[in-house]
């Protein structure tokens, strides 16, 4: 055996998405990083050991404009483009790639943390170091590390450091939650196992193992749904181990997983009732319980199921989630009941930085599944880009933490808005928060740009006619409010029998401006839609909002009308169209509850389609100045600059009253966060780079003769968010009084759209 000592500024324990995450974005603000995972690959339940796809606030596309950005929001766009088949070994590059891209970290895989040194009272412990063996090179490792990061998952770090935690349920009445039971209790989510099959196009006996199940002596035939076209995550149903502990009962729980997989497989394959299964076999079975739940940390704040569904805007938010409040019954796979319980909020929720560091331990963050948070929040925190996301925000956190010689505590409670200001200048996920970093010299700038997009509108051409969509169901269409909706003239069928018939049109609010649903009736209105057609028809709204946001035209079923659909993104606007009896907005196998607007409005299906409209008066929401000291992402309206001109180079400009000396620019770009990305096979998207994205681009200085200078020329561009140093010809910062951007081509979109164009100096 091998002793080793290591040391770094920060030691992240954990390498699934959550700790990865957090070691990139230490690594990225200077700090000294070890990454240590106990498995041979990077990922957790993402990597190909497990194969869980990627699930986050988007939530299967319930949510609108909700996918991460950030380094979640880098890895789901290089999957998008590297791995568009959904390979799981590929993603494992993907993740590791971007590990391997930061000098900064050190990477130790197949390093099994057990030991950990930590001194002090009770109330106010310290970590000194952690030690780790390196299984199949039989080095022991001691990492010492000022800060520290369990992202294990199941919490060990922590609990061997005297981190306070629990595991279980609470009761209802500790937290007020309404789905916590009477009494406190030790229960839990199981552990899944998944597999996945393969056509061999001839047929393929399958003779099942002596541990196989027999189906017939379980509730799963009566409970559960089998289908040959399933495969993997579609039997995420496959749970066990809520009534046991799912750490040191993590052997008997494969056994039981892998038992009823091979049983499941029998019963598909030689029961007779699936002829079109004679073809297949099983490709892949993991061998590892995918584990939901374990210890929870306790923090300084303890995130709730109100917090959740009522959508509280923390102070110290540092992330977003939107999955559903997602709960399993303890018995998995042998309940009677369904296989979930779900709930959404209206929109995404926010998760605040004092649920991200342990409230006795005083160097001591964490990011995952084992935040502070109940059992019943946990359930819409737990999915991996969420997790991922809290990673981001941990790691940002301890490297700030080292930088300024602050305990966890005190840079929440004392520096707050150290924290926010660099999410944001990282494009971090967070929601409603303004870029105010005094660094940031672009907020002091006149900006102005070749042209910007005054017109909020979506007609039928030539080359787009558009179809009829019946309103046999209600249709909406959400569009910026900025500074006004006057009128909106909408393209209407009319009834075939000569009779004309009157449409009613309501406006709603959405109640918080990160949401995307009618909540709040602001006005009621009749247009008279004469038969035949199409005709354009007007609205007259007259309304003048004392401050700009979204708002939604709901047109009510009428029998026999339509609305045009256009096969085209209008931009900053969304079509919707109210859930249909018989459809489900997520899963056929798990029951709706109702009164969830965001399942009562669906966006998906409609995405990059648009009702036919013309608003008035012209809009301010794509005005240039969006891109400077703005939201960085959809919050009340769009936030970004869009040029109007669909041909030559368009342009953003910064402009001061005397020269600055400039070391840096950040650029964000849209890569439209509203459409729905996945790691694995559950979503692919047309797009190997979203259209929106600026693809070539050149970033230019004005001299004190007014001469434009180029100072880079980038090409192929696949980023969102791009980072580049500036200097002179001398080494020295750039002095000028003038920046421009110049677009000189986008992945297919014909605007050009930019959501943030940031400068810095010395």
């Amino acid at each position: 055996m091998r002793e080793e000592e290591a040391h770094y500024d920060i030691a992240v324990i954990g390498g699934g998405l959550a700790g990865t995450c957090a070691a990139i974005a230490a690594a990225r603000l200077g700090r000294r990083v070890a990454l240590v995972n106990n498995r041979p690959v990077l990922g957790g339940n993402a990597s190909s050991e497990i194969r869980v796809w990627v699930c986050g606030a988007s939530a299967h596309g319930v949510h609108r404009w909700a996918r991460e950005t950030g380094i979640m929001g880098e890895l789901y766009t290089e999957n998008q483009y590297r791995n568009p088949e959904g390979n799981p070994y590929y993603w494992d590059q993907v993740v590791l790639d971007a590990v391997r891209a930061e000098p900064n970290i050190d990477l130790y895989l197949n390093t099994d943390v057990r030991e950990v040194d930590a001194s002090g009272p009770e109330d106010s412990r310290e970590v000194h170091s952690c030690t780790g063996w390196m299984m199949g090179s039989e080095r022991r490792i001691t990492f010492h590390a000022r800060q520290f990061l369990d992202c294990t998952g199941d919490g060990l770090l922590g609990h061997l450091a005297g981190a306070r935690h629990r595991v279980g349920r609470e009761s209802r009445a500790e937290f007020d939650e309404p789905w916590a039971p009477d009494e406190a209790d030790g229960a839990l989510l199981g552990s899944t196992i998944l597999f996945h099959t393969k056509d061999t196009g001839r047929p393929v006996k399958f003779v099942a193992p002596a541990h196989a199940k027999d189906l017939s002596d379980t509730p799963i035939l009566r409970n559960r749904v089998l289908r040959t076209g399933d495969n993997g995550c579609d039997y995420w149903w496959i749970e066990w181990g809520g009534e046991l502990d799912t750490v040191h009962d993590n052997e008997r729980i494969r056994d039981e997983l892998q038992s009823v997989i091979m049983g499941i497989w029998d019963h598909i394959k030689n029961s007779g009732r699936f002829p079109d299964a004679a073809n297949l076999t099983l490709e892949w079975v993991g061998s590892l319980p995918g584990k939901r739940e374990y210890r929870r940390f306790l923090g300084d704040y303890v995130l709730t199921q109100r917090d959740i569904l009522q959508q509280r805007q923390f102070e110290d938010r540092i992330a977003f989630g939107g999955w559903s409040v997602d709960l399993h019954p303890v018995q998995g796979m042998y309940a009677d009941e369904p296989g979930a319980r779900q709930r959404y909020a209206d929109g995404i929720f926010h998760i605040p930085l004092r649920s991200l560091y342990s409230a006795n331990v005083t160097n001591l963050h964490f990011a995952g599944r084992n935040i502070s948070a109940t059992h019943i929040a946990f359930g819409a925190t737990r999915v991996m880009a969420t997790c991922a996301t809290l990673g981001e925000a941990a790691g940002t956190a301890a490297a700030l933490c080292v930088a300024e010689g602050l305990t966890p505590r005190q840079l929440a409670t004392e520096r707050p808005e150290l924290v926010r200001r660099t999410l944001l200048r990282q494009d971090a996920s967070v929601i409603g928060l303004v870029d105010e970093d005094p660094g940031n010299l672009a907020r002091t700038a006149r900006v102005t740009a070749s042209s910007w997009l005054t017109r909020l509108g979506a007609e039928p051409t030539e080359d787009a006619p558009g179809a009829p969509y019946p309103l046999t169901r209600d249709l909406a269409v959400l569009l910026p409010v900025d500074p006004a909706l006057d009128t909106v003239d909408l393209l209407v069928h009319g009834a075939p029998d000569g009779r004309s018939r009157e449409l009613t049109v309501e406006l709603w609010g959405t109640g918080h401006p990160e949401n995307a649903v009618p909540v709040d009736r602001l006005l009621t209105t009749t247009v008279t839609v004469p038969p035949g057609g199409p005709h354009w028809v007007t609205a007259r709204l007259d309304h003048h909002p004392d401050t700009p946001g979204n708002a939604i035209l709901t047109v009510r079923a009428c029998a026999d009308t339509a609305l045009v659909l256009l096969p085209e993104r209008a931009h900053g606007v969304l079509a919707l169209r109210r859930k249909a009896e018989g459809d489900a907005a997520v899963d056929h196998d798990i029951p709706e509850e109702d009164g969830q607007l965001v399942l009562e409005w669906q966006a998906r299906g409609l995405r990059r389609q648009t009702f036919a409209f013309r608003a008035a008066p012209r809009t301010a929401a794509f005005h240039p100045e969006r891109a400077v000291g703005g939201y960085q992402r959809p919050y009340g309206g769009p936030q970004m600059w869009s040029s109007a001109s669909r041909g030559d180079a368009q342009w953003l400009r910064l402009d001061w009253d005397d020269e600055r000396e400039l070391t840096e620019i950040r650029l964000v770009f849209d890569d439209d966060v509203d459409e729905y990305l996945n790691n694995l096979h559950r979503h692919r998207t047309p797009y190997e780079v979203m259209p929106e994205l600026v693809r070539d681009y050149r970033v230019q200085s004005r001299d004190a003769a007014g001469a434009w200078h180029t100072l880079l020329t980038v090409t192929d561009n696949r980023r969102r968010h791009r980072v580049h140093a500036l200097s002179a010809a001398d080494g020295g910062p750039v002095r000028t009084g003038a920046l421009r951007l110049v677009v000189d081509a986008t992945h297919g979109a014909r605007h050009a759209h930019v959501i943030a164009f940031k400068a810095y100096g010395a």
